[in-house]
């Protein structure tokens, strides 16, 4: 037996759909720029620059609009981690993910419409939307800026350091996109929580 919650708005559908389109941009384009043979790029050079720079502007539009989204609406109470007893959560869902989920167990954490995600999500999403995301974001506009802080104040050295937080950072980035794609294959079937961002109902199995 299936049931369906809403729990997607519409503006949160078109949030993350142009954030997923963005982070796809970004990744395509900096792996362009730092890794491509110069004489023969996946994307020309100047080509490259222009899409990664516009890309993160629009993105860090999209990502002050996902934060006033989620502190003006009932969105943000999926955030708010609960930190008594999290570690014993997330060993759980862990746990669940590892072996529970092979042997067709039930979830131990199903979602609800007070409860969107589940410990592990919720943790790293959390770490991910406010931690690594502003880190890449300021990184981003200081290598846009360099002349305002990082060597006028910091010098060569600040912007070494800049683009070495700027990369490792997007790589972590790149890291929880393709896991959350994947944990996305694995909702009710196959296409249920893809189909979510379209319909904005979250599809269960009872």
């Amino acid at each position: 037996m299936s049931g369906k919650i809403y729990l997607y708005p519409m503006w949160i559908r078109l949030w993350h759909a142009l954030n997923a389109i963005l982070i796809i941009l970004l990744i395509i384009s900096g792996i362009s720029m730092q890794y491509t043979n110069p004489a023969n790029p996946f994307i020309r050079f100047d080509i490259a620059v222009s899409m990664h720079n516009i890309s993160g502007i629009i993105l860090t539009v999209n990502y002050v609009f996902f934060l006033f989204g989620t502190f003006l609406t009932p969105n943000g109470k999926y955030y708010k981690l609960t930190f008594k007893g999290l570690i014993n959560r997330l060993i759980k869902q862990f746990t669940y993910y590892t072996f529970g989920i092979f042997k067709h167990e039930k979830p131990p954490f199903p979602v609800t419409k007070e409860s969107k995600f589940n410990p592990l999500q919720q943790f790293t999403y959390v770490v991910a939307m406010f931690t690594l995301v502003p880190i890449v974001i300021i990184t981003g506009w200081a290598l846009l800026y360099p002349e305002l802080i990082l060597t006028k104040i910091l010098g060569g050295s600040g912007l070494k350091i800049n683009i070495f937080f700027h990369v490792i950072i997007g790589f972590f980035v790149s890291f929880f996109m393709f896991i959350h794609i994947y944990f996305c294959t694995i909702g009710a079937t196959f296409v249920s929580n893809f189909r979510s961002m379209i319909t904005g109902f979250h599809e269960s199995h009872d």
